[in-house]
């Protein structure tokens, strides 16, 4: 069991630092900053402008979760080692 508890801890903890890292792409590649990149926009009498900005709350949400998931599992971890002969 403890085994277990740990590597799910460990998992939530990797899981939620790569879907923060994605996130933040997600972030940058959707943002204002891409229009000087954009090569129909460098075309002369042309002119490119952001419009609008989506709202990412939720998902900067989901990565607080995913974090309070994995301490939640920690936690759990500890509970669990106090439970066998290791600890004792």
């Amino acid at each position: 069991d403890l085994a277990i508890t740990v590597i799910t801890a460990f998992l939530w903890l990797v899981s939620t630092f790569a879907w923060a890292k994605a996130l933040a792409d997600i972030k940058m590649s959707t943002g204002a900053s891409i229009i000087p990149g954009i090569e129909s926009c460098k075309a002369p009498g042309t002119t490119c402008r952001f419009a609008s900005v989506t709202s990412m709350g939720t998902l900067n949400v989901s990565v607080v979760f995913g974090l309070l998931n994995m301490v939640l599992w920690g936690g759990n971890a500890w509970f669990v080692y106090k439970d066998t002969n290791l600890h004792n």
